[in-house]
């Protein structure tokens, strides 16, 4: 495929930047994705692999100012600041705090439940049924709490499911025991989402992603953008390590480095890098049928083709600082208290940068100052969920088509963009 001036640039390559791709390829236009790395170089490597179809809570619930100190006292807690990071982080933390004010969860929660509903039919629409069948286990997720009692914000939760007309089952510790044979007691209670699921592979899926656009007449180009350069009469330029290209509309799905491209364009917007890690045990000796959602210790356990996945955390401090791999032997002790006979031996470490706004959706749409520049990143701990229906509505809306649902909740415009 040529490069011409009528040509789509996506900049980036992981499950956001190839599914808007993909579809627009499919739509017949004219489509190349600029990224360094190959598929999938960031965040969408190393996620937890769960595409929460039936999930519509926000990260951010009421109550959250007041965990704030232990935050910053525990570096090793389901949510750390470093405190050289912090000044920079607050204005951030601050809209995510307001974020999680009641009436604002709820708009919220019913946005996202209209962007997630169709993952599972996005994702079978791009992959085809055999690629769909062998990737994707729409097999449901277990929610777990190691108390009796429902907390305030499972109730919540519980609250939000209900209003979107979730299906959900609760589940006693003897359900427990039959579903997941070596299960800690400390597990007392939990709940069954069976509209929810996960990719056997984050890594597999997205390269097949790759292999679509590329058998669709797409193309990728491995350079990394250095910079995006409005032209006089409508268009861009693109500036990348090796090339220099043409567009008219491009869209940026750059992850958490989508704020240093947008930068010098005068485009800021409250995007955070949730920097989050996980640990892969290649012979667990733990068998399971579902995702597990451990919502006492803030992480998830999947099942993958290579082995058990275990991961969550939130640690903010930027793009720049160097791992905390104490923050994913933190990861190896949780899954060492909920199954006592886990095998961790041979595990391999991993951390990714989760491109994160305080209101827990993402940001799609064009740049009403900017025209033809669309955005599409922002999709937090819901990226292989929110990812492929996020670009069907952003191709949706380069080729001016009804999109489906309303867009408004997820533009641009709904924060100060300068």
């Amino acid at each position: 495929m040529a490069e011409t001036d009528t040509t789509i640039i996506v900049i980036g390559a992981g499950v956001v930047g190839l599914s808007t791709a993909l579809y627009l390829r499919r739509s017949g236009r004219d489509v190349v994705v600029i990224d360094p790395l190959p598929p999938p170089g960031g965040a969408s490597f190393g996620n937890a692999g769960m595409i929460s179809a039936d999930t519509s809570v926000p990260i951010a619930l009421p109550g959250m100012l007041r965990k704030v100190p232990s935050w910053l006292a525990d570096p090793l807690g389901p949510l750390a600041v470093r405190p050289s990071y912090f000044p920079r982080a607050l204005p951030w933390l601050m809209k995510w705090i307001a974020a999680g004010r009641i009436q604002r969860v709820l708009e919220i929660s019913d946005a996202m439940r209209a962007l997630h509903k169709d993952a599972f039919l996005c994702w079978k629409e791009m992959l085809g049924p055999g690629n769909f069948s062998d990737l994707v286990r729409p097999v449901g997720q277990v929610q777990v709490w190691e108390a009796n009692g429902e907390s305030s914000s499972a109730a919540l939760e519980r609250t939000l499911r209900e209003r979107q007309g979730i299906p959900s089952q609760a589940l006693g510790a003897d359900d427990l025991r039959q579903m997941f044979p070596g299960i800690s007691p400390a597990v007392r209670r939990g709940v069954l989402v069976p509209g929810n699921g996960y990719t056997v592979n984050p890594q597999r899926i997205v390269q097949t992603l790759h292999r679509l656009l590329l058998e669709a007449g797409g193309k990728l180009v491995p350079e990394s953008v250095y910079k995006i350069l409005p032209r006089e009469g409508g268009g861009y330029d693109v500036m990348t390590n090796v090339g220099f290209h043409r567009a008219q509309q491009i869209v940026v799905a750059a992850g958490a480095y989508s704020l240093r491209l947008l930068a010098p364009l005068g485009i800021r917007v409250p995007l955070e890098t949730e920097r989050g890690y996980h640990v892969m045990l290649p012979t667990p000796n733990v068998s399971l049928t579902t995702t597990i959602s451990n919502k006492s210790r803030s992480f998830g356990v999947t099942p993958m083709e290579h082995g058990l996945r275990v991961a969550g955390t939130v640690e903010i401090a930027g793009l720049d600082a160097p791992p905390d791999e104490r923050r994913a032997e933190a990861l190896l002790a949780n899954i060492r208290t909920m199954f006592p006979d886990v095998n961790t031996e041979g595990h391999r470490f991993w951390m990714g940068f989760r491109p994160s706004t305080p209101d827990s959706l993402p940001i799609l749409g064009t740049v009403e100052s900017r025209p033809g520049l669309f955005l599409a990143f922002g999709h937090g701990h819901f990226g292989m969920t929110g990812g492929p229906p996020s670009a069907r509505l952003v191709s949706r809306l380069i080729n001016r088509q009804a999109t489906g649902i309303d867009a408004a909740p997820y533009a641009p415009q709904r924060f100060t963009l300068r």
